[in-house]
C-alpha cells in the first residue's frame, strides 16, 4: 500500500527524485567534522522559531496599550505560555550563536571560495534578514529596553544625509516610536521577513547541492570520481551517514537549549534584559541603552567612530560597512589554498586577531563606554573602552582590506589531491 501511495505521488510530484538528489544520493565529503553541525542546526532553530512564534501570535496583541500586558498574560495565564515565550527568546539568541559559528567555519575552511561565491552571498542575505527579523521582534514586548533600543536604532537612520529624517519617519510610521511602529514591526516580523527567509534558505540549500559541500581539506571531491559509477571516491551518501551524525549534534544542542530555557532563560540579562520586564515609558529613559548581544559588535563600531560636524553618520556608515564588507570576502581572499590546515601563519594570526576584536567589540557594546574608567589628560579624558573599541574596529576592517595582500604572498603548505581521513 505504501509503495502504491509513493508511486501515485511520484506521478504527480517528484518526491522520490528530490529525496534521491538531495538526501540519499547526495554525496558529501567523508571528512566532515563538528564544525559542519551548525548549518543543519540553523535550519532546526528556524523551524523552532516559526512554530513557537505561531503559538505566541495567538495571544499577543500588537497594540501599544496592550502589548506588554499580553506578554505578561502569555507568561502567567496561558498554559505553558512561559515555556513557549522562553523557547522563542532563547531561540533568537541561539540562532545567532549557530549562524556565527557557521560563518566562522567558512573562514576556517574557505567555504566562500570559487565555485561557492553565490552560496556565500545567499548566506549573507540570510544573515541580513535575520538581523532585520531580530530587530523587528525586539520592539514587540514593548518593555523599556525594547522601546528605547528601537528608538535609538531607528534614529540612526535619521543620520543619513538628505534622506535620513524622512527614512526614519517611514520606518517608524510616526514621528516617534508609537502604536504605528509596533503594528508595522509586527507585520514585518511575522509575515514579510519569515517568507523571505524561507525562500532564501531554499535557494541556499539548492546552491549548496549544485556546487557540492566544501570540506576541512578545502579540495573538490568532484575531481576524483569512480569511472564506473561516476560517484566521488572521497564522498559518502548524506543519508544515512550524515543524517545520523547530525542527529547526534542535534541531541547535544537540544540538551544545551533545554538547559538554558529551564534554568537560565534570561542568561544574566544577555538574552532577556532586566529593563524589558518594565513597561515602556516614553518619558523615562533607562540609564544605559544597548541592543541585544548579537548586534553589539556593530553597535560598538558605531560608538567607536567619532561624530563629524555634529552628525553620527560616520559611525552609521562604518557600522553598515562592517556588514557590507562580508559580501566581498570571496573576492578578497587570494590564497592558492582554501583550508586553514594548509595556509601560512600570517592568515592564522590575522584570523585570531579578527575573532578577538569581534568578541571584544561584542562585549564593549553591552557595557557603558566608561566601564573601564578614563585615560589621563593626554587622551583628553577618553574612555578606555572607547580607545579599545577603536583599535578593535581598525583590526576588524584591516582583516578584510589587507586580505588580498597577505593571502596572496603568504607561504602555504601543499594541498592534497585526495581528502584525508
Amino acid at each position: 500500500m505504501m509503495n502504491s501511495l509513493v508511486r501515485w505521488v511520484d506521478e504527480r510530484f517528484p518526491l522520490t527524485k528530490m529525496l534521491r538528489e538531495h538526501l540519499t544520493e547526495y554525496y558529501a565529503p567523508k571528512n566532515f567534522n563538528f564544525w559542519y553541525f551548525f548549518g543543519a542546526l540553523a535550519l532546526v532553530v528556524l523551524v523552532i522559531q516559526i512554530l513557537s512564534g505561531i503559538f505566541l501570535t495567538m495571544h499577543y496583541k500588537p497594540d501599544a496599550a496592550k502589548a506588554f500586558a499580553s506578554v505578561e498574560y502569555i507568561m502567567r495565564d496561558v498554559p505553558l505560555g512561559w515555556l513557549i515565550r522562553y523557547i522563542h527568546s532563547t531561540g533568537a539568541s541561539m540562532f545567532f550563536v549557530v549562524v556565527y559559528l557557521h560563518m566562522f567555519r567558512a573562514l576556517l575552511y574557505g567555504s566562500y571560495r570559487k565555485p561557492r561565491e553565490l552560496l556565500w552571498i545567499f548566506g549573507m542575505i540570510i544573515y541580513l534578514c535575520l538581523m532585520a527579523e531580530a530587530f523587528f521582534g525586539y520592539l514587540l514586548p514593548w518593555g523599556q529596553m525594547s522601546y528605547w533600543g528601537a528608538q535609538v536604532i531607528v534614529n540612526l537612520f535619521g543620520a543619513i544625509p538628505f534622506i535620513g529624517p524622512d527614512l526614519a519617519v517611514w520606518i517608524r510610521g510616526d514621528y516617534v516610536v508609537a502604536d504605528a511602529t509596533l503594528n508595522r514591526f509586527f507585520a514585518f516580523h511575522v509575515i514579510a521577513v519569515p517568507l523571505a527567509l524561507l525562500g532564501l534558505v531554499v535557494a541556499h540549500i539548492i546552491s549548496l547541492h549544485e556546487v557540492g559541500s566544501n570540506n576541512p581539506d578545502g579540495i573538490e571531491i568532484k575531481k576524483n570520481k569512480d569511472p564506473k559509477t561516476g560517484k566521488p571516491l572521497d564522498g559518502i551518501p548524506f543519508h544515512p551517514f550524515y543524517t545520523v551524525k547530525d542527529i547526534f549534534g542535534l541531541s547535544v544542542f537540544l540538551i544545551v537549549f533545554a538547559a538554558i530555557v529551564f534554568f537560565a532563560p534570561e542568561m544574566g540579562g544577555y538574552f532577556l534584559e532586566h529593563n524589558n520586564f518594565i513597561p515602556a515609558d516614553p518619558l523615562k529613559t533607562p540609564a544605559h541603552i544597548a541592543p541585544v548581544w548579537y548586534f553589539t559588535p556593530f553597535y560598538s563600531i558605531l560608538r567607536a567612530v567619532p561624530p563629524m560636524f555634529g552628525s553620527q553618520f560616520p559611525g552609521v556608515l562604518a557600522m553598515g560597512a562592517a556588514v557590507a564588507i562580508l559580501f566581498a570576502l570571496p573576492w578578497l581572499d587570494k590564497s592558492p589554498v582554501r583550508s586553514i590546515r594548509y595556509r601560512g601563519g600570517v592568515y592564522k594570526v590575522w584570523l585570531a586577531l579578527f575573532v578577538i576584536s569581534f568578541l571584544l567589540l561584542g562585549y564593549l557594546g553591552v557595557e557603558p563606554t566608561n566601564v573601564w574608567g578614563q585615560f589621563g589628560a593626554w587622551l583628553d579624558g577618553a574612555d578606555r573602552a572607547t580607545v579599545v573599541a577603536r583599535i578593535c574596529t581598525v583590526i576588524y576592517f584591516l582583516f578584510f582590506i589587507l586580505m588580498p595582500f597577505y593571502t596572496k604572498r603568504e607561504k602555504t603548505k601543499p594541498e592534497p589531491t585526495r581528502v584525508t581521513s
